[in-house]
């Protein structure tokens, strides 16, 4: 019985110190959840440098109207943020 305590105290301790070193090496516990609940989400583009930019439909800041990603498209760079500054 003793023996069966020691053993599940140490893999309680090595749980605790791999996802500890996890968190630390994803920058913080936020992104080692976001990881194991998003990450087999995730899938890698096709896009490579000089490619034309998918059709998107953006709803602009006022919430209801539509900006079409083609119709801004011109002349000058465009630059999309996808984020969270709070």
């Amino acid at each position: 019985m003793r023996v069966l305590k020691w053993a599940l105290l140490t893999l309680a301790v090595l749980f605790v110190a791999a996802a500890s070193l996890a968190s630390w090496k994803m920058g913080g516990p936020r992104n080692l959840v976001g990881f194991l609940r998003y990450g087999t989400q995730r899938t890698e583009g096709n896009l490579r440098v000089g490619d034309l930019a998918p059709e998107a439909t953006l709803v602009a800041l006022d919430g209801s109207t539509r900006v079409r990603l083609s119709g801004r498209i011109g002349g000058r760079p465009l630059v999309l943020v996808f984020g969270s500054y709070t």
